[in-house]
């Protein structure tokens, strides 16, 4: 029973951080030192990737019909549009499934601790102040998603590969590159969100075929923590992305950006006194 609450707790933090740019995975890791599951090592590192579809179903949720090339009310001109947006989708995935999948195993074994979250926490905050306050009056050259270069989501694509290190942030790095290439803040995180779908379902069945094929089951009530974790991230992140979207119509990033350096300095502070 206690395991059901700390999964609502995972839920609620997944929920809040998967599409801020301040690191899930980051998150996920450092709460895992404080609030450990009565669960195997193999299925709170199943449990903490797999409860992220909640978040991304949110993203399918609010965006159905602007993802849906199908859907009635669009001409053709829009449904051409939406395919395009989708081929773009997958061309910016393909750098992160060439480089990550065969360093997940890796990666799971040395980078899934506070220390790297911890720096990565640090430096991309920095890199948020630096990175905005240079932007601070320029004016975006792609303010329009339709009007997004496949050279552009190749090179945002190219960002989320340095999400691959816990704390890096996952939208914060796709949010980050799209701005430095010239996309506003709104078609950066649009895209970001979108990013997500094919990158973290992919991530969730990889993880899933791994736990499984290595023998893990759902004993117990660990199914019942898993679908806790994954609504309770759903409904969060719902209220998170629309939280963002309101947010970056009229205010930039910095704040994120000052949130992930004192929570990374606290971090540090923390384990070097007390471990």
């Amino acid at each position: 029973m206690f395991d059901i609450i700390k999964a609502i707790i995972l839920g609620i933090v997944e929920g809040i951080t998967e599409f801020l740019p301040i690191s899930s995975t980051g998150h996920l890791v450092l709460v895992d030192e404080f609030i450990k599951m009565e669960q195997s090592r193999a299925f709170v590192d199943m449990f903490n990737v797999v409860i992220q579809l909640g978040a991304i179903m949110a993203v399918v949720v609010i965006y159905f019909n602007k993802l849906n090339p199908w859907a009635s009310q669009k001409n053709s001109l829009e449904k051409k549009q939406t395919w395009t947006l989708w081929k773009k989708v997958i061309v910016a995935v393909i750098p992160s499934m060439i480089v990550g999948l065969p360093l997940n195993d890796w990666m799971d074994s040395h980078l899934m601790n506070w220390l790297v979250v911890s720096v990565a926490l640090i430096f991309y905050g920095i890199l948020f102040i630096v990175i905005e306050n240079h932007n601070a009056h320029v004016q975006p050259k792609v303010a329009d998603l339709n009007a997004l270069s496949y050279k552009t989501a190749i090179i945002i694509g190219l960002f989320q590969v340095l999400s691959l290190i816990p704390g890096t942030s996952r939208s914060g790095s796709t949010i980050l590159g799209g701005i430095m290439v010239g996309t506003s803040r709104y078609v950066a995180a649009e895209f970001s969100f979108f990013l997500a779908i094919p990158t973290m379902f992919g991530a969730s069945l990889l993880k899933l075929y791994k736990y499984f094929s290595h023998g893990g089951s759902l004993a117990g009530l660990q199914g019942i923590i898993l679908a806790v974790g994954v609504i309770v991230s759903f409904v969060v992140a719902y209220v998170s992305i629309r939280f963002l979207l309101n947010y970056i119509k009229t205010k930039d990033f910095k704040i994120f950006g000052w949130y992930r350096i004192v929570l990374g300095i606290v971090v540090i502070g923390y384990f070097l006194i007390f471990h």
